[in-house]
């Protein structure tokens, strides 16, 4: 069994709150951290009463400071004070307590100083029947470098003092993983996880404010564990996570995003070792990558019906399916399915009440729609069911962002048959209206900044899919943040957007919108100019791009002009990157908030038209983009 645990500083609330979101979460056991004790009302017996309530375990007591290399009397007020915090142990019911590596200036070098040091302590702790867990911090005065810490561990030659290895202090200073192979893995006592994008800061700094869960930085995390695994060490897994973010938001949330980040780390470690790493000796079902999108499905009310359904038309699609049970109609363009759900009860019906005409659901072709929600599910994403019909399919689904859905379809049967199960082709083939969209290209989520290292644990740990880095993007209104999670072979591309200013156009959306949801989708053709003079000619309201932008364009990439007077015409914007180039133009509003653009990727141009979201922004802000009309 894995032995998860979390530090109660990685999250919001008083103690209690944070006992009852680590419970939720399904942890095994929790490190009480001092000052969230000390800030606590109720004495250690009944603290420790409580997390035992819970079906927790305390793993750990810290932090305990400046101890190793004091000089005299400052040694003996040291021993004095542990052994305070003995009794507090022993009360909560904690059986080991981390000692970090002193940072005094007071304090002495030496190994073998420290040594004896922790000699006096492991006969002290071991009198009571506690251990103690030496850390090395990476900004420790003299000691800060596990290999270090372990030398005085084992000079020590306890058995009440073990080592404590955390990734963030061996990663942060570049320290080789491997070293960690050769200590014996019951000597190790502890192993605290955390992440961290990579930056230029000093190491407290850093590790203050910027640590995250495994999977969300750019820490080599995954070689840390497979380095500790190596050693044979089957103890505690926990997450020690500083973060200003996880700690003003839903303690329950990030406990749950905590949980999820271990499971799939231990899984990965599993996998890359073939061993039963830290007691897991189950493998969870793969990542479910997405081959394609199957659907996506919009909640729309009646009265609102007629008008999407003209832009729809305009657009080239035809309803080409209606369900055998349910007010839904599948409009059908190319390989691009959209689902219009005017159900007056059900899932759609009640996401419509609370956003509107919008993207409540994305479907997601995987090889295996049954392992795929198992995936899920083993790691703590909410299943979603309601009821069907006789003979209809029950798609597997599960919670995705915003509280939207998420399906999960095969080829396999019965999945495989949903459009000949489900619903009952029309007959309106509509090939004369064909716009020359193909496919869908990418679908585009706003969220609040704070959601996205959630998201991106989301996506990444269900779908194995791989990020790209962070961009920063200028909005009128402030900085929009965007980060893509895509498929390695770019079938499925989802760019997430972050702002925490409401006045950006994302911010506008998730204020309209109440909440995070999908706010734009692209869609792909082969003939982007041929697509972009078909949908002016049907009456397509194309977002109006300013003169001014097509005078830079032409010096930036040398660009004929009769090449510029073809996008001036189409309103489209223009990129390149090392493998090829990218057209790209955007619609107003066709379904609530959510407009489409129209793209055209050239030489496997992979990126996203970044450079021109400013411009795009600023179009959209002068539109206001306004909501649609009231239907006729």
């Amino acid at each position: 069994m894995l032995r998860t645990g979390i530090a109660t500083v990685s999250l919001s609330g008083d103690l209690e709150e944070k006992l009852d979101a680590i419970a939720n979460a399904g942890f095994f056991g929790v490190e009480i951290f001092e000052n969230d004790f000390l800030a606590f009302p109720a004495g250690a017996r009944a603290v420790g009463q409580m997390v035992r309530d819970r079906g927790l375990e305390v793993a750990l007591f810290q932090p305990f400071r400046d101890f190793e290399g004091l000089p005299e009397p400052l040694r003996s007020r040291a021993l004095d004070r542990a052994e305070r915090k003995f009794e507090v142990m022993q009360e909560l019911g904690a059986g080991l307590m981390l000692v970090c590596s002193n940072v005094s200036p007071q304090a002495l070098g030496g190994i073998d100083r420290a040594a004896d040091d922790f000699r006096e302590l492991g006969e002290r702790a071991h009198a009571r029947g506690l251990k103690v867990g030496f850390e090395a911090l990476a900004w420790g005065r003299h000691v800060f470098d596990h290999r270090d810490a372990w030398e005085v561990v084992r000079r020590a030659d306890h058995p009440a003092v073990g080592l404590v290895l955390d990734s963030f202090h061996t990663l942060c200073r570049d320290i080789d993983p491997d070293s960690i192979r050769r200590i014996p893995g019951d000597r190790i006592f502890f192993v605290q996880v955390a992440d961290a994008p990579r930056l230029s800061l000093d190491h407290l700094s850093w590790s203050r404010h910027f640590r995250c869960m495994p999977g969300q930085g750019g820490l080599d995390v995954d070689g840390f564990l497979q380095a500790v695994a190596a050693t044979g060490y089957a103890g505690y897994v926990s997450l020690e996570i500083f973060n200003d973010q996880f700690r003003a938001g839903s303690a329950k949330a990030v406990a749950v995003d905590g949980m999820r980040s271990l499971v799939a780390a231990a899984d990965r470690v599993r996998t890359a070792t073939s061993l039963p790493a830290f007691g897991v000796d189950k493998a969870l079902p793969p990542p479910a990558v997405p081959r394609a999108w199957s659907f996506i499905e919009c909640a729309v009310a009646e009265e609102e019906e007629a008008a999407i359904e003209r832009r729809l038309r305009a657009l080239g699609f035809v309803p080409a399916h209606r369900h055998v049970s349910k007010n839904v109609v599948g409009w059908r363009q190319g390989r691009i399915n959209l689902l219009l759900n005017t159900e007056r009860d059900g899932f759609a019906h009640a996401f419509h009440l609370l956003h509107g005409a919008s993207v409540c659901a994305l479907a997601l072709e995987v090889d295996d729609a049954g392992g795929a929600a198992a995936r899920a599910g083993e790691l703590l994403a909410q299943p979603f069911e309601q009821p069907v019909a006789e003979g209809e399919l029950n798609l597997p689904a599960i919670r995705g962002v915003g509280g939207s859905l998420i399906y999960f379809t095969d080829r396999r049967e019965p999945l495989g048959r949903l459009w000949d199960v489900d619903f009952r082709e029309t007959g309106d083939a509509g090939a004369d209206a064909d716009m020359g969209l193909i496919a869908i290209d990418h679908v585009s989520q706003s969220m609040e900044y704070d959601e996205m290292l959630s998201s991106v644990l989301f996506y990444t740990t269900l779908f194995g899919m791989h990020r790209t880095p962070e961009v920063d993007i200028a909005d009128q209104g402030g900085l929009v943040r965007s980060q893509v999670v895509e498929t390695r072979d770019g079938a499925v591309k989802i760019p997430l957007n972050g702002t925490g200013s409401h006045r950006t156009m994302a911010g506008r959306f998730l204020s309209d919108f109440f909440g995070s949801g999908v706010q734009h989708i692209a869609f792909a053709t082969d003939d982007f100019f041929e697509t972009a003079g078909r949908l002016q000619a049907n009456g397509v309201e194309i977002l109006d791009i300013p003169g001014n932008y097509y005078d830079d364009l032409g010096a930036r990439f040398g660009l004929e002009e009769a090449f510029l007077r073809r996008l001036r015409a189409a309103n489209a914007l223009y990129d390149e990157d090392e493998h090829g180039t990218y057209l790209q133009l955007y619609t107003e509003p066709v379904i609530g908030r959510c407009f489409f653009e129209v793209v055209q990727r050239r030489g496997g141009y992979r990126g996203f038209g970044a450079a021109n979201a400013a411009i795009r922004l600023a179009a959209q802000a002068r539109s206001k983009a306004s909501p649609p009309p009231s239907p006729d």
